[in-house]
């Protein structure tokens, strides 16, 4: 699987696509770069690729709202929600994002799967201890003893220059972001079809 984030363009939303790129990722924090409208995310229409909305700590109902005007199929979910809330919006949409280094040893960080695993379709493993988009690679030695049964996507900082070194990490898929740019939400989509070849050994 593979997820490009941070769209803001028609013409990005167009060639990910065309590729075959699974997932693409708006987001709708208003302190994002890369924030944009619900309006705009509704004209936005690919063949393929589910259109997938990232939140950080917002409500339920502005969630909800939000992903009906968006016409969202997925919801990425980035802060405190707990599992009610996931619950609430919809087991088989949510992702969840976690930050492995937050926890202090692979059995925490199971035990937060555990709970959200009822409640959601995948995990988002991202770098640092919040936020996202920053470029930040996740160390992914702290993934090594995670049971090989979770469902996860691997984000951070990951681009043409180094996702090769993680492709056999063990991860379901990979989530793109600021390592695809020339600038906050613009795509490079040189640095796209490059990491498309890499993994899908196709062009």
């Amino acid at each position: 699987m593979i997820k490009v984030c941070g769209m803001t363009r028609s013409e990005d939303v167009a060639l990910c696509d065309h590729l075959g790129i699974n997932l693409l990722g708006f987001i709708f924090h208003p302190q994002s770069p890369r924030k944009c409208s619900p309006d705009w995310v509704a004209t936005q229409k690919p063949k393929q690729a589910l259109k997938v909305g990232v939140f950080v700590n917002q409500d339920t109902e502005e969630i909800a709202a939000i992903a009906k005007e968006s016409g969202l199929d997925l919801l990425q979910l980035h802060g405190h929600q707990s599992p009610k809330q996931c619950l609430a919006l919809g087991p088989d949409r949510v992702i969840k994002a976690l930050w492995p280094q937050r926890y202090a040893d692979t059995e925490s960080l199971e035990a937060d799967l555990e709970a959200y695993a009822p409640v959601c379709r995948a995990f988002l493993f991202d770098s640092g201890t919040s936020g996202g988009g920053h470029g930040q690679q996740l160390d992914i030695t702290k993934l090594e003893n995670l049971d090989p049964g979770w469902v996860w996507y691997l984000a951070g900082g990951l681009g043409p220059h180094n996702i090769i070194s993680v492709k056999n990490c063990g991860a379901s898929g990979f989530d793109l972001n600021s390592g695809l740019e020339s600038a906050p939400g613009i795509k490079d989509h040189q640095k796209i079809k490059q990491v498309y070849t890499m993994l899908r050994g196709k062009s």
